[in-house]
């Protein structure tokens, strides 16, 4: 019998409610993350994923549920849990007029880290990032991927457990995001649990799990590649200048399930190559464009909710 990877994150029931809204932030949220592993929040701006963020890094206390960090409610007066929290959240949270040793010095006085035990975690963890050289420059003249390194190192300094990042790559160029995920799995290969949020296709294809929000909702979870397994083997996308008529002529003459999403016309099909002449034979002179490709993230969104990703 195979024993159970121990859970880091348990979300149950989560409702959340800013004061004076109308509606709920997140509605009956419902996961878990196993530990040593990546996990995404994917989801389009006010989706809910940065309130959910909110809520796991104890900055706000959910309306209803419970969440459970390491089997530990993380809103109980002086549990110490926050010991176990690596946070780093979108806004740089570095003091530009402060040297990068500077910087790390006053994080580690936070969580009570001095003396030589702090000298010498501060110097392991910007040697192990590359920043070493970089120890007496202004935290506000450095690139935007090494200001991200720093931030990093910042969370990492009191060895924590679980590490949450809202939207990591925010601000930086292609180069610094490749650099910034082979840190993330470094992280992983080292037994931390990492949690981010994202709006990035690209990245969400980087974790091992999402959890995809759309309208303070939980819409799907799983491995990427499970969740576009679901979608099916090929998606055909049409345009035309009766998307309506296109689709009801396509589904009564060829029998295809087919929907409309932003004006255009979409097909979930095993077997798209074989469909694409089938589709000229009837609707051709209807047809102003046709796009076959394998199914994507933003197709289990689709899928799941109706609208596009945006």
């Amino acid at each position: 019998m195979t024993a159970s990877i121990p859970c880091a994150i348990a979300i149950e029931g989560i409702k959340f409610r800013y004061p004076k809204a109308k509606t709920l932030a997140l509605n009956n949220v419902n996961f878990s993350v196993n530990k040593g592993e990546i996990f995404g929040l994917l989801g389009p701006n006010g989706g809910g994923k940065s309130t959910l963020f909110k809520l796991l890094s104890t900055a706000v206390i959910p309306s209803e549920g419970t969440i459970r960090l390491n089997g530990k409610n993380p809103f109980m007066p002086n549990g110490g849990l926050r010991h176990e929290l690596g946070v780093i959240f979108q806004s740089p949270s570095l003091d530009s007029k402060l040297t990068v040793m500077e910087n790390l010095v006053y994080q580690s006085l936070l969580y009570g880290l001095t003396g030589s035990s702090m000298q010498q975690r501060i110097q392991e963890l910007l040697k192990r990032f590359k920043l070493l050289e970089k120890t007496n420059e202004y935290a506000g003249t450095l690139s935007g991927g090494l200001q991200r390194r720093v931030e990093i190192i910042k969370a990492l300094l009191h060895d924590p457990q679980i590490i949450l990042m809202d939207e990591p790559s925010t601000g930086l160029d292609p180069l610094a995001r490749i650099d910034l995920w082979n840190v993330i799995k470094e992280l992983k290969e080292s037994g931390k649990t990492i949690l981010l949020t994202t709006h990035l296709m690209e990245e969400a294809e980087r974790c091992d799990q999402l959890a995809i929000m759309h309208q303070g909702e939980l819409v799907a979870k799983g491995s990427p590649q499970t969740l576009k397994e679901e979608v099916g083997g090929d998606v055909l996308t049409l345009t035309a200048r009766e998307p309506e008529t296109l689709r009801q002529k396509i589904e009564s003459d060829l029998g295809l399930k087919v929907s409309i999403v932003d004006f255009a016309v979409r097909i979930e099909t095993q077997q798209g190559e074989s469909d694409i002449p089938r589709l000229m034979a009837v609707c051709g002179s209807e047809i102003l464009t046709l796009t076959l490709s394998k199914p994507t993230l933003e197709d289990v969104f689709i899928r799941r909710t109706g609208h596009k990703f945006s």
